[in-house]
């Protein structure tokens, strides 16, 4: 009897284990649900862009380049000679600022971090806070007067923090506008005073100032600053940047004037959820500056707005996997905005559609993409989101397939 029991145990577990090796060998045909709307499921190769309005639209704007950009999905909506090369002045910093937040963000640095100042950051021209050798600051402060005076020196001191010296640093701002895909950017100095081939576009700032926003929103606690002081009062800041006084909804970022650059700015302001940038390079004065960047900001939100995302109610929470222990993964729907860019006036024609398998084969690794959101203003793809699994669910071994049916048996 005993060996009889052996024999059926023994056949059982090959039967599971075949039978676990079969049903990991087709894919399910696939799910697709449409939210938000009645008609047919539209296919589509790629979103649709929204038309960036030409240069000759209307607007009247007293700069070299321009451009208007939203920043949750990059998309144009005005250009001015966006790719044209020229020197940006003091809105270098935005890179400047930006690997000092990733320093700290990766635990080298802290805001109370002493920042010593060097002969060479001394010695920076232009705008500053007029640092003294061997005199101190925590980064706190130093980040004060680089977002709020656009100190040179400050930025310069700053950079030899992070980078050791200014020309290590410099070839850490070139290789981050690299990874950002600022193709059109080289940086010389990390403050922007004038330098030979130091040149950037008005699309690249764009770039910058959008990853910005999205990765570092403690930026804006530095830019939105008007007035503050160093010294004990001593020092007085007052930002540069007057659209903070001037402009409904504006939150920063960077102003920069130099001969060579002329007056330029990028400029970010949120109303009712949109957020926009407008970037303004080579004004012939600052009235001409801010009035541009004005112009833009007007532009886009007399025309734009920010849409909420179509929901999703009967979204599956979970997916079931084949040949895996694991008899369902969750899913993690964590890419979709809560808003979405639309023209103005046209949110009642907005729908979601989801598209998922009936189930997947494993193994399934977390993160791995196996869906996605797609969103339709009318029978137009605007963008798409991805779905994601949200737990491991590993291939079931011969081993694994043994335990869990020896579980079983003791189970029953």
């Amino acid at each position: 009897m005993e060996r009889r029991n052996l024999a059926l145990l023994c056949a059982g577990v090959l039967c599971f284990w075949l039978f676990a090796l079969a049903v990991g060998t087709a894919q399910g045909a696939g799910l697709r649900v449409a939210i938000g709307g009645t008609g047919p499921a539209v296919q589509a190769d790629a979103p649709a862009v929204l038309a960036a309005a030409p240069a000759n639209s209307g607007l009247q704007l007293e700069c070299r380049a321009a451009i208007l950009m939203e920043p949750e999905t990059g998309r144009v909506l005005y250009e001015k000679a966006p790719d044209e090369r020229m020197p940006i002045a003091s809105i270098t910093k935005l890179m400047t600022l930006l690997l000092t937040f990733e320093a700290i963000r990766g635990g080298k640095l802290t805001l109370d971090t002493p920042v010593p100042v060097s002969e060479h950051a001394y010695h920076m021209g232009g705008s500053q806070i007029w640092l003294e050798p061997g005199e101190q600051f925590t980064l706190d402060e130093m980040l004060r007067a680089i977002c709020v005076s656009s100190a040179n020196d400050a930025a310069v001191a700053v950079a030899e923090l992070v980078g050791g010296s200014e020309p290590v640093f410099v070839e850490q701002m070139n290789a981050r506008a690299a990874e950002l895909g600022m193709t059109n950017t080289t940086f010389r100095n990390a403050c922007g005073l004038d330098t030979e081939g130091h040149l950037s576009t008005a699309r690249d700032v764009a770039i910058l100032s959008r990853y910005l926003l999205n990765t570092c929103p403690e930026l804006l606690h530095y830019t939105g600053i008007w007035t503050d002081s160093l010294r004990n009062g001593q020092t007085q800041l007052v930002n540069t940047n007057k659209l903070l006084r001037r402009y409904s909804g504006i939150t920063g970022l960077k102003t920069g004037t130099t001969s060579g650059a002329g007056v330029c700015i990028s400029a970010s302001a949120t109303r009712d959820g949109l957020t926009l940038i407008a970037v303004v390079l080579g004004s012939p004065s600052s009235a001409d500056r801010f009035h541009s960047a004005t112009t833009l900001l007007d532009y886009g939100f007399a025309n734009y707005a920010a849409a909420p995302l179509p929901t999703l109610p009967e979204r599956p929470l979970a997916l079931a996997v084949k040949g895996s222990a694991e008899d369902s993964v969750p899913l993690d729907y964590a890419a979709l905005p809560e808003t979405i860019l639309i023209e103005k006036g046209t949110a009642s024609a907005l729908r979601a559609e989801l598209t998922l398998p009936e189930e997947l084969e494993a193994p399934v690794e977390k993160g791995r993409t196996v869906g996605k959101v797609s969103i339709f203003q009318d029978d137009t793809l605007l963008n798409e989101y991805e779905v994601k699994a949200a737990a491991d669910a590993p291939l079931l071994t011969f081993g694994g397939a043994l335990e869990l049916l020896w579980q079983c048996l003791l189970g029953a």
